[in-house]
């Protein structure tokens, strides 16, 4: 790998970073999903300044072109990203769900006090 082309990919990491701390600042996203982020940067990073861990993996696995093995790395981590957003969203779901339920109760509650009330 190159020297400008390390130097662009940190350039570009560092750039990730700054994006995300500012959506941390921001209170755009949450410090507990923050994590998972951060951890995919600095495996990017380790890529970057020990190139030799993406031929480690494509001996490991038996892929021949190097190229290959970033996509599948880069595809691998994706789905662990999307799988513990698509997790986070599912135990958001749940927590609508019961809040929407017990307002109604609170609501029906109000309602049939609003009623005896009346009489």
């Amino acid at each position: 790998m190159s020297l400008v082309l390390k130097a662009s990919l940190s350039l570009g990491i560092m750039v990730y970073f700054i994006f995300i701390i500012l959506f941390l600042r921001k209170k755009a996203l949450n410090l507990k999903y923050t994590i998972l982020w951060i951890l995919s940067g600095i495996i990017m990073l380790i890529v970057v300044i020990w190139p030799g861990v993406v031929q480690f993996f494509s001996d490991l696995f038996g892929i021949k072109t190097l190229s290959n093995t970033v996509f599948a790395l880069a595809l691998f981590f994706l789905i662990v990203i999307v799988m513990s957003l698509s997790s986070i969203v599912s135990k958001l779901n749940d927590k609508l769900k019961q809040l929407t339920q017990y307002i109604a109760l609170l609501e029906q509650k109000v309602r049939n006090s609003e009623k005896d009330s009346e009489k």
